[in-house]
C-alpha cells in the first residue's frame, strides 16, 4: 500500500530526434535520481503536425520510471536537455506491478531528491 502519493510509481513518455544519442539522454536522467530506469527504443517513424505542416521523422522512444515526487524534476530536466521547441511529456499512472519492481523504483529516485 501507498502511503504517500508522492510515491505512486508512474510511466513518463518523450521522444527523442533520430540523431541523438538516447544512452546520453536516459543515464543523465538515472544519474541525477530522476528516473529508476530508462527504456529507449530506436528508429520509430513520428508523423505529426508543426507549425501547419505535417512532418514526418525517425525518432527514438524513452519510456521513463519514476514517481509523482520526481515528476516536476524530471519535467523540468528533460526541458533543459531536449533539442525539441515542444518535447512530448507524457505521464501515465501504474495502477499495479511487482511490488518488488516498484518498490525498487520509489528506493532509486527518494535518495535524490
Amino acid at each position: 500500500m501507498i502511503r504517500d502519493e508522492g510515491e505512486a510509481v508512474v510511466v513518463v513518455w518523450t521522444t527523442l530526434p533520430g540523431s541523438s544519442a538516447p544512452s546520453s539522454f536516459a543515464r543523465t536522467l538515472v544519474t541525477e535520481g530522476l528516473a529508476a530506469c530508462v527504456t529507449a527504443q530506436e528508429g520509430l517513424t513520428s508523423v505529426y503536425r508543426w507549425q501547419g505542416s505535417v512532418e514526418e521523422a525517425t525518432e527514438h522512444q524513452l519510456t521513463i520510471k519514476t514517481t509523482v515526487a520526481r515528476v516536476d524534476a524530471l519535467e523540468r530536466r528533460v526541458a533543459e536537455l531536449h533539442p525539441y521547441d515542444v518535447p512530448e511529456f507524457l505521464v501515465s499512472p501504474v495502477l499495479s506491478g511487482s511490488a518488488a519492481y516498484l518498490d525498487w523504483v520509489r528506493t532509486s529516485t527518494r535518495g535524490q531528491m
